[in-house]
């Protein structure tokens, strides 16, 4: 019930702003979040088929590697004019861990999560805005789970410079328990040709009580028509010595 009335809040006081339903756009891919919303009495499934990491270290000499698969899932509907419902699920997860010749498989679900994402109007005609309120709760297995819950306000500003060029920044402020993290993701997105777009991201991470994080992220998307598109990503972490990868495809509907 806590979870319900933190986001009803969140909800009220979005409301009472002023709001512009910004054109519709998929959140899918990478780490940033887009301004658009979900037209009301629409449902738009983003999938991926599937989100992969890979990670690569070395721990008193030895070296191990972990290979990550999972279906992570998102479902978002409109409820109003400029507000829009999302629930997600990290979906089925399997993974490899190799290490000194030695090879381990699991498998399991991960957390699910409910949020609220509203569009802000900035009386602008290439400015939008959105808030996303976010909790991720942890239901999934011992393996694949945050363990404690997630609570979150992400906020996306996207400024569309002409039809080929636009660049936007997404800011996360997250608490878990007693813990606080922030992350900032500047993108720039681009048309390719036709049907063909792209975008690059540098993503920015600084949780409580650890190291600085930083990550880089590029993709492509191909838009079947203006209710489907399929998209190819991935991704390298900036952290130390240790490898780590991320990448995936994924595919998104809107009904």
């Amino acid at each position: 019930m806590k979870i319900f009335q933190t986001l009803s809040v969140v909800a009220v006081s979005m409301l009472a702003s002023s709001a512009f339903a910004a054109d519709f756009s998929f959140d899918r891919p990478g780490a940033g979040m887009g301004t658009g919303i979900t037209p009301v009495g629409k449902l738009a499934w983003e999938q991926s088929l599937p989100s992969v990491s890979y990670q690569e270290g070395n721990v008193d000499g030895v070296k191990d590697k972990t290979l990550t698969l999972n279906g992570d899932m998102l479902l978002r509907t409109g409820l109003a004019d400029g507000l829009e419902l999302q629930l997600g699920w990290q979906g089925p997860v399997w993974q490899q861990y190799k290490r000194a010749g030695m090879k381990k498989e699991t498998n399991g679900l991960g957390d699910v999560s409910i949020g609220l994402k509203k569009a802000i109007d900035l009386k602008d005609d290439r400015l939008s805005m959105a808030l996303l309120a976010e909790a991720i709760i942890a239901t999934g297995n011992d393996e694949f789970t945050n363990h404690d819950d997630i609570y979150s306000l992400t906020s996306a500003v996207a400024y569309e410079f002409s039809d080929l060029i636009g660049t936007s920044i997404t800011m996360r402020y997250e608490a878990q328990n007693s813990d606080w993290a922030v992350t900032a993701i500047p993108t720039i997105d681009y048309k390719i040709a036709g049907k063909l777009s792209g975008y690059s991201e540098f993503v920015y991470r600084k949780a409580e009580s650890q190291d600085y994080e930083y990550g880089l992220g590029t993709g492509l998307i191909y838009a079947l028509n203006n209710r489907t598109q399929l998209d190819a990503s991935i991704g390298v972490d900036l952290n130390g010595d240790q490898k780590s990868y991320n990448g995936g495809l994924g595919v998104s509907v809107l009904f």
